[in-house]
């Protein structure tokens, strides 16, 4: 190679990565994979961000229900049928009044079986609006833990398409597998990009869900001791 093809070379080589330009130069199963990847990396941080509204949201509507409900004579007007849907506390106590309505319907009715059936519809409650949050923390658990490898995958599949090129051209200086190896490279980082956020998310926002799953587990409690003492007087 002449100087002035060296030269030339050199004033046309790339001086910083271009992460389009490597997605453009890879194989089309290592863009498949990349592309996956940054699908998987867009929808983790739209539930971080429609989770984070929506426990901020819950937090305050129950905060506004349990200040107001134990202070009025005749709670029940809070439990409307619209409140119950967007207040998971309104859900449970709605839960609890409504089996002691039918258990106490019926004269001579056990007292001791009232309470019980009370406690597990509440119980039962508190247990389906915890689902309820939780139930879209699955995808951030396994995109944290599924993400890495399938980038993993694509590098694997990139290098040995840059072994294949070292073959086919009979030449193994780092022109020829450099790019190929950098493409590859770039795979496992968008994985990494995705899993990540998606690991920390899923650890902070379980936390919350088992936060505030025990906070349903108290206001069922202060609510099934305060149906119990409506009990005695019937």
């Amino acid at each position: 190679m002449t100087d002035l093809a060296i030269l030339s070379a050199a004033a046309t080589a790339p001086t910083r990565l271009d992460p389009l330009q490597l997605f453009l130069d890879a194989d089309i199963v290592v863009q498949l994979v990349m592309a996956g990847l940054l699908l998987a990396s867009i929808w983790v941080w739209m539930i971080v961000v429609s989770f984070r509204l929506r426990m901020s949201a819950i937090t305050r509507r129950c905060d506004e229900f349990e200040s107001e409900f134990f202070q009025l004579d005749n709670p029940e007007a809070l439990l409307g049928e619209r409140r119950r849907q967007s207040t998971p506390t309104a859900a449970i106590a709605a839960a609890g009044l409504s089996e002691f309505r039918k258990s106490t319907a019926r004269p001579g009715f056990d007292r001791d079986g009232t309470r019980e059936r009370m406690a597990l519809a509440m119980d039962g409650q508190v247990a389906q609006e915890a689902d309820n949050l939780a139930a879209r923390l699955n995808f951030l658990a396994t995109t944290g833990a599924v993400a890495p490898f399938v980038g993993l995958f694509g590098t694997v599949w990139g290098i040995m398409n840059s072994f294949f090129q070292i073959g086919a051209q009979q030449n193994s200086s780092l022109a020829v597998v450099a790019p190929g190896i950098s493409e590859a490279l770039f795979a496992t980082a968008i994985g990494l990009f995705a899993a990540i956020p998606a690991v920390i998310a899923y650890n902070r926002y379980s936390h919350k869900v088992n936060s505030l799953e025990a906070r349903l587990q108290r206001f069922a409690g202060r609510y099934h001791a305060q149906l119990s003492r409506n009990l005695e007087r019937i």
